[in-house]
């Protein structure tokens, strides 16, 4: 998906294009280039570089004929690609960035909906999504109710082989990952988080993590402040719009939100005060290919998808002819 998101606008809009897969997943985009090649596409308009950040990825941000860069990723990585080009030739920049997402549930939502929005916002693809909504701030009058339905949708979800079709959930794409999250889950623990369900390993071998969900979690919490990249829901309690509004904005993010509520005006109150870049209503994480994606602050800059896509790989251009017969 995000390899499309890249090769769609770059190659409408007339552009050749060098892509470099994360080191951990190159087969996909391997493929895609034998493909490309069998349906004719012309030498060198699309290149595959597998390879390492710090070798491969650096000499693509360094190079001085490299014109732009789009990257999905961390933001230590975006840092690095945004100093590497101010350093080389200016190249053009786009980041797509790291997420602490919110997903605010107001106490007259549909509480069925916003439970089965919640689960899917935050355990797709196992947590590894910029854009889950990790944050799940959910109105202190059904706050337990939310509680008890989410621990019984996490509990009932199958972890195991991606390939079987009962599977909700494959494993972590490798060790350092698995740790890294096994580490956020000791971290929640240890600050007095509530361990509703999950937060442990599932069989023997593999990275397969069961769906983790903590209540009880107070703002200031690491597991609150950092983005986990796991299947880990942090649940939230707030009084009033106002302060939900105020919390939810409190990170250096701003990739993604979500708001939960039958009351219209609450909805794009909400809506509009949330600093990110996409924000749904009665739904999490639908993207479609016409309308932009992208993050406010940390999260990046630069927009993927829809018309606002074409702008990131082209040039405006000004020229001005002297017409020597005045025309009348």
């Amino acid at each position: 998906m995000m390899l499309a998101w890249k090769f769609g606008p770059a190659l409408c809009t007339g552009n050749v294009v060098v892509l470099k897969p994360a080191e951990q997943t190159p087969l996909t985009a391997l493929y895609i280039a034998a493909l490309t090649k069998e349906a004719g596409f012309p030498a060198g308009v699309v290149n595959v570089l597998p390879g390492f950040g710090p070798t491969a990825g650096a000499a693509l941000a360094d190079h001085m004929q490299v014109d732009k860069i789009a990257f999905t990723g961390s933001v230590e990585v975006g840092r690095l690609i945004q100093q590497a080009s101010g350093k080389s030739n200016l190249k053009s920049v786009t980041l797509e960035l790291g997420g602490k997402s919110p997903n605010i549930v107001l106490a007259d939502a549909d509480l069925e909906n916003a439970v089965n929005w919640a689960h899917s916002g935050i355990f797709f693809n196992m947590g590894q999504n910029c854009c889950a909504g990790s944050r799940v701030f959910v109105q202190e009058a059904v706050y337990d109710e939310f509680l008890e339905l989410s621990k019984k949708k996490a509990d009932a979800a199958v972890v195991g082989d991606p390939w079987e079709e009962k599977s909700e959930n494959g494993p972590q794409v490798d060790q350092s990952q698995f740790d890294r999250i096994m580490g956020y889950i000791e971290s929640g623990k240890k600050e007095g988080a509530t361990l509703v369900c999950g937060g442990t390993r599932v069989g023997k071998k593999g990275f397969f993590i069961r769906p983790t969900i903590f209540g009880n979690v107070q703002d200031n919490m690491k597991i609150a402040r950092e983005e986990i990249f796991g299947p880990v829901m942090q649940v939230l309690k707030f009084k009033d719009v106002e302060e939900v509004v105020e919390r939810a904005n409190n990170t250096f993010y701003g990739l993604a939100g979500a708001v939960f509520t039958k009351d219209i005006d609450k909805a794009l109150t909400i809506s509009s005060s949330l600093q990110a870049g996409s924000v749904w209503i009665n739904c999490y994480d639908v993207v479609l290919s016409q309308t932009p994606f992208g993050g406010f602050k940390m999260s990046g800059h630069g927009r993927e998808l829809g018309e606002d896509s074409l702008k990131e790989y082209t040039q405006v251009k000004c020229v001005t002819v002297k017409i020597p017969v005045k025309i009348s």
